[in-house]
């Protein structure tokens, strides 16, 4: 997508058979993302800001940023990365010595129709503090490929089709942090997404080089959870 500075957009729910979902002139919001505000058992960064808020100023801010996008870890990926309006905690710390009694583990599963998975963190409540992320790490999948991985969990095309809004990519993901690029994804779910769409996972297969940059990354932190 390309964009440019302009008049400031409107963020509206759809009038159609997709009235549930907020969508801007470049990004919807998809119900994947919507975990964030609405699951009382959602463990990452839970936002507090509306959703009407948070799709308007991402639409925003990447027309006044000139409308790039950047590449994610497969054609149907992107990001958009916006300063932290949310003041939302960094929602991974490296492992320390005072902190690796902390870290705790257990299995995993994002949504119902999902494998679960082995995942480690550490729970914010003990930890004195946790400084708040500089960025957002805003995560887009394409609309093709929002419809493709709900087709193979058993969703008819046609209806998913009917559903979401006639705009190119939908906001997945929300993540907060200091950096202003990609950290590695997590190890695991670079395997759930081998696994298939069946599974919950992209159907992406393993690239060996990105697993092992992403096992020396996360072998050194763990995500904070709530």
């Amino acid at each position: 997508l390309k964009g440019s500075c302009g008049a400031r957009g409107t963020v509206r729910a759809m009038s159609t058979a997709a009235s549930k979902y907020l969508t801007g002139k470049h990004f919807f919001l998809d119900p994947f993302a919507e975990r964030q505000w609405d699951d009382p058992s959602y463990k990452g960064g839970r936002i507090t800001k509306s959703k009407e808020e948070f799709t308007q100023r991402v639409n925003d801010h990447h027309e006044k940023v000139g409308g790039d996008l950047v590449d994610g870890y497969a054609p149907f990926c992107k990001h958009v990365f916006v300063p932290n309006f949310l003041e939302l905690p960094v929602q991974a710390v490296p492992i320390t010595d005072s902190n690796e009694k902390l870290v705790q583990s257990g299995y995993v599963r994002r949504t119902p129709k999902e494998l679960p998975v082995l995942s480690r963190w550490i729970s914010e409540s003990s930890l004195e503090t946790v400084p708040v992320a500089k960025m957002l790490d805003v995560i887009l999948y394409s609309r093709k490929q929002i419809i493709a991985e709900r087709v193979a969990q058993g969703d008819k095309e046609e209806d998913v089709d009917a559903e979401l809004p006639q705009v190119d990519w939908g906001i997945i993901s929300i993540k907060a942090q200091d950096e202003d690029h990609e950290i590695p994804m997590q190890p695991i779910t670079m395997m759930r997404n081998a696994l298939g769409k069946e599974e919950g996972g992209s159907g992406v297969p393993m690239d060996r080089d990105k697993y092992e940059a992403s096992v020396k990354y996360w072998d050194s932190h763990a995500t904070i959870q709530s």
